[in-house]
């Protein structure tokens, strides 16, 4: 397992990974993005911040990445970065297979990416990861999955999916909507050959989305490294949206809004990974501190009433524009 990595890390931040959705292509959902990256946003202009941010993160104890197809030329950036650097050899990379990302580095598209878990796609991805990342892939991830999804159902998809386990890949699988505890519980069913498929599962758990929390202690408790990703709600949990609350609690820590977040999950006795989602190295400086919050049982009393309704959460989320 590569995850065992970073069980060896010492670090403080070795728990905190980089997710590159926000810097891997030119348009995102999360808040305060257009201001994050200015009107500059071509393919170099963002390879550059995507390198700069990488080394950011390793030089403060990053040691997870996290990419996906979808995420523009996440990938393609990463990859760039590794060969730059073949002294880098403790990071543990993950990626993601089941949408195509359909923008075309605008920001303004129609559609910016289609989801589809059929084998096809997953052969198709799989070579198209291998050919950017080649040996370097630790982990490789189904995006997305949802209760319906076709993945959680398919044999031969986990067929392939465990040949990919023989070769030495970590398989997982994300999670996304109201339902995530159901589609958890659902792939830890998912065998072959009577041996559990999947060895990690990366979903959505933040101050304000709660609601897949007990299916992730039973995942770890199954064995599986759990990471977790929108720590921060695709940015209402920071800096000016952060909720009056969330401010009063970071005030009184004197570190900030994004911090505070974080720590929240940092502190769950099964969260293995927590993501930073950081478009510039400012706010990646801002989120390493998580790893030092220290929130008493008042605070944290306080902030749980920040939950909100799995429902009115995600389609808060689905409302968000693409900046």
């Amino acid at each position: 397992m590569p995850f065992a990595r970073l069980a060896t890390a010492t670090t403080p931040t070795c728990h905190i990974g980089l997710g590159l959705a926000a810097v891997g292509r030119p348009g995102y959902i999360n808040l305060g993005r257009d201001e994050d990256l200015g009107e500059d946003r071509s393919v170099e202009t963002l390879r550059a911040r995507t390198h700069d941010l990488l080394d950011a993160a390793y030089a403060q104890g990053v040691r997870y990445v996290d990419a996906a197809r979808s995420y523009g030329r996440s990938e393609e950036f990463l990859a760039d970065w590794l060969k730059a650097r073949p002294d880098v050899d403790d990071v543990v990379v993950g990626s993601k297979w089941g949408y195509t990302y359909t923008a075309g580095w605008s920001t303004d598209a129609e559609t910016h990416e289609v989801k589809d878990h059929s084998v096809r796609t997953y052969d198709r991805q799989r070579a198209e990861t291998a050919g950017l990342l080649g040996d370097r892939l630790d982990l490789y991830q189904i995006h997305s999955v949802t209760p319906d999804s076709p993945a959680l159902t398919d044999k031969e998809l986990h067929a392939r999916l465990a040949e990919a386990a023989a070769q030495g890949v970590t398989v997982g699988f994300s999670t996304s909507g109201p339902a995530q505890a159901d589609a958890i519980r659902a792939a830890l069913a998912v065998t072959v050959d009577g041996e559990p498929l999947f060895r990690t599962v990366q979903s959505t758990y933040n101050a304000l989305e709660t609601s897949a929390g007990p299916a992730l202690a039973e995942a770890h408790d199954a064995g599986l490294t759990v990471i977790v990703k929108e720590g921060m709600a695709n940015g209402r949990l920071a800096g000016p949206h952060a909720p009056d609350l969330l401010r009063t609690v970071a005030a009184e820590t004197g570190l900030g809004c994004d911090a505070v977040a974080l720590a929240l999950v940092l502190r769950t006795p099964w969260a293995g990974v927590v993501l930073s989602g950081a478009a510039t190295a400012a706010q990646l400086a801002s989120n390493l501190h998580a790893a030092v919050v220290d929130l008493d049982e008042d605070q944290l009393a306080r902030l749980a009433a920040l939950t909100e309704d799995p429902q009115t959460y995600w389609n808060r989320r689905a409302a968000l524009p693409w900046h």
